[in-house]
């Protein structure tokens, strides 16, 4: 009897050794991991900043561009994706898992992910690409835009605030009292505000600022824009407005005060017009960077950071309407100050506008 278990004991351990060569090829080599199909596998890491429609627009292409290349280049992008809801315990925990799992690249969207990412992953050869970051140089992310000079590059979704409010005043003339709603927290709108007041102060408007850090302060603030009667609102690229737009929109369209804003997805969720970066653009160009980081060894350091035409007017047609004007009209008068002049719905997200 002990005999015939010692035989099974000698049998089961021979058949262990037997089988670790087939598991060791799973394993992460130097350069890259490989995959049960003998394919390249990389391990990204991606953090979104907020749950809003421009963020996870940028996301959604993100993912879907480097499944293409994937296809394209026989390889594996095997993702992990997070969203740390703008809390900042939730987003260093998030990007220590990535570094636990031992991510080949972290992305991270909007400021304040890439900003952590950089401080969390420097000394170590994790390089990190950012997606629509503002101000890159300000936010102490690259030395220059042309060359970064750190295991960071990315693109930007920089905001022409002059153009923008060129079309307030084209569409209102005679606007004489400006709201510039934003959070004075999100770094993407302390230069397109600078620069906002700049352009009312040189022109001799009238401008005060409405800020919140939450929806509900965003919605108080809309409520004390409306009291005070502007004759329109700008806002730059600033996600704790994205993410309350849905909760806003009603109240400024029923007062009679169109909303400006620094992307098209602002538009789609309710606001009169949104002028800026193509998002979907933007993600795929950031999954090429990504893809010339992994795939073609470029340099994080030596990869200029991308930056788009700011030159498409999207015009909610459903708030249009409800402000009294008239989109032909509007397309026409816009046309010479933009490349291009689109319409929107109001929808949740671009998905509801597929379906």
């Amino acid at each position: 009897m002990k005999k015939n278990m010692l035989s099974r004991v000698l049998t089961l351990a021979l058949a262990a050794l037997l089988a670790l060569p087939l598991f060791a090829c799973g394993k992460k080599s130097d350069d890259n991991s490989i995959g049960s199909s003998g394919a390249a596998s990389y391990q990204v890491g991606i953090c979104s900043y907020a749950d809003d429609a421009s963020l996870n627009q940028i996301v959604d292409n993100i993912e879907s561009r480097l499944k293409a290349i994937g296809q394209e280049k026989g390889v594996t992008f095997e993702i992990s994706y997070d969203n740390c809801n703008t809390d900042s315990a939730v987003l260093n925990q998030i990007i220590a898992n990535f570094m636990a799992d031992k991510v080949d690249l972290m992305i991270g969207v909007a400021t304040p992910v890439a900003v952590a990412m950089q401080a969390a992953t420097e000394g170590t050869d994790i390089p990190v690409v950012f997606a629509a970051v503002s101000d890159p140089v300000g936010a102490g992310l690259v030395e220059s835009l042309e060359a970064p000079g750190a295991n960071i590059t990315g693109t930007s979704d920089y905001l022409d605030t002059d153009a923008i409010l060129d079309l307030i005043f084209a569409a209102d003339p005679d606007a004489r009292n400006i709201a510039l709603l934003y959070d004075l927290g999100q770094d993407s709108s302390a230069a397109p505000i600078r620069n906002a007041k700049a352009y009312l102060d040189k022109r001799g408007v009238s401008y005060k600022e409405y800020n919140g850090t939450t929806t509900d302060e965003i919605s108080l603030a809309v409520s004390s824009i409306v009291a005070d009667k502007a004759d329109a609102v700008f806002t730059p690229t600033d996600n704790t407005v994205m993410t309350a737009e849905l909760a806003i929109y009603e109240a400024l369209a029923k007062a009679g005060i169109p909303h400006y804003t620094g992307a098209d997805s602002f538009a789609l969720n309710g606001a009169f017009l949104g002028y800026g970066v193509d998002y979907a653009n933007l993600g795929v160009e950031t999954a090429n960077t990504v893809s010339g980081i992994l795939l073609d060894g470029s340099k994080p350091s030596a990869t200029p950071v991308l930056t788009f035409d700011n030159g498409t007017a999207t015009i909610n047609t459903d708030i249009c309407r409800e402000l009294g004007l008239n989109y032909d009209e509007l397309a026409e008068t816009f046309a010479p100050l933009c490349t291009k002049v689109q319409s929107i719905v109001t929808a949740e997200s671009f998905d509801d506008l597929n379906q």
